[in-house]
């Protein structure tokens, strides 16, 4: 069997991260929704705070990379 290319890999690994963490994410809201008995909202500010803590967080794993 040929060997598997590290870059196929991690692409693998990140979707399937990214995946789970978002379906945990979007569980969370709806349960939070349904305690409150109404839709979850997200304000453009929230959504600006979220995007931006993800970007620092990309940062964080990327700068962890290149330092192995």
């Amino acid at each position: 069997m040929k060997k598997r290319n590290w870059k196929t890999t991690t692409m693998l690994v990140g979707t399937l991260a990214g995946a789970l963490v978002g379906a945990a994410a979007a569980y969370m809201m709806i349960k939070n929704g349904e305690r409150e008995d109404m839709a979850p909202k997200i304000t453009p500010q929230q959504g600006l705070q979220v995007g931006l803590g993800l970007l620092g967080l990309l940062k964080l794993i990327s700068g962890v990379e290149s330092k192995a």
